[in-house]
């Protein structure tokens, strides 16, 4: 089969199917990744550079109660993710807010710092060492027919479905909610209203992290633990945000999909080193063709 005068190796309808299903699973990951860098930006504004590190700071905390303590990383989750709000809230009121002084420019070079500072922490404190999460359920799933699923991967298409769905929830129906999007949209209009317009950024960056946390839950009992595994997905929940659109949950669940399936045909067709290069065409040709995203940017 040629495309573009390239010679591409064909495969059964099966197969293909397979690897789109395949793609979804891994869709969901990145999706669950994107979700908390979504909201950050829709609310602040910037890029959060030490969203991948956050991601691994919340992994190893899910490896050591594994380890320590013999915690199923899924009940794990109940513990990191009020721990990453809390760590989230904490770092924006005393760190990120601190040093900028007001300027997004300065917000998003604070969140560089961080990012340096997590991952220069882990090699010292952890080294650069893998470590695994081994449960009993590792190898266990369903035979769909053209693919088989393991639980992790079930668990992360669930968990990102319901993760947006309680989100979305969240920002329509609570007052902090309505709060956030009143900052997000008009952020001197909200101060005059009485919100805490710097309350609601550290609430923001706490549920972002936290929300990375829920994601490093899923994630641990499938990926190995290391200082720069934030990296592997950190750059692809970029271009999910770019392409669902900036401040869109939905996009970002929408996005995630896309780019997972994208990646699995590509790696189908043109191997395991290319097949990751169709995530870079996708991201140009949404900045070329469609800069806000598939659903624009909104929350």
């Amino acid at each position: 089969m040629d495309f573009l005068g390239i010679s591409l190796p064909s495969y059964s309808l099966e197969t293909v199917f397979g690897s789109a299903i395949s793609g979804v699973f891994l869709g969901a990951i990145y999706a669950l990744v994107a979700l908390g860098l979504t909201l950050i930006y829709g609310v602040l504004h910037i890029i959060n550079f030490a969203h991948g590190s956050l991601l691994m700071l919340a992994m190893y905390a899910v490896f050591f109660l594994w380890s320590g303590f013999g915690i199923d990383p899924y009940l794990a989750m109940l513990i990191v993710v009020p721990g990453g709000f809390c760590f989230g809230y904490l770092l924006q009121r005393s760190v990120i807010g601190r040093a900028s002084h007001g300027r997004d420019e300065i917000i998003l070079l604070a969140t560089l710092g961080v990012s340096i500072v997590l991952e220069n922490f882990a090699l010292f404190a952890f080294s650069a060492n893998e470590r695994n999460v081994q449960v009993p359920y590792d190898f266990d799933g369903i035979d769909l027919g053209v693919v088989y699923v393991v639980w992790p991967q079930l668990a992360a298409l669930a968990g990102s479905l319901l993760i947006t769905a309680a989100l979305w929830a969240f920002m329509h129906y609570t007052d902090t909610g309505k709060a956030i999007r009143a900052v997000a949209k008009e952020r001197q209009g909200a101060r005059l209203m009485g919100i805490n317009v710097e309350h609601i950024f550290a609430v923001s960056f706490g549920i972002g992290t936290a929300c990375v946390a829920a994601a490093a839950s899923l994630l641990a009992p499938t990926y190995a633990v290391f200082p720069q595994v934030g990296y592997l997905f950190v750059l692809i929940a970029f271009t999910v945000v770019v392409l669902g659109g900036m401040g869109s949950f939905v996009g970002a669940l929408v996005g995630g999909l896309i780019i997972g399936v994208t990646e699995q045909i590509g790696r189908l067709y043109l191997g395991e080193s290319l097949g990751l290069i169709t995530i870079s065409a996708i991201f140009i040709l949404i900045l070329l063709f469609r800069p806000t995203g598939l659903f624009g940017q909104r929350l």
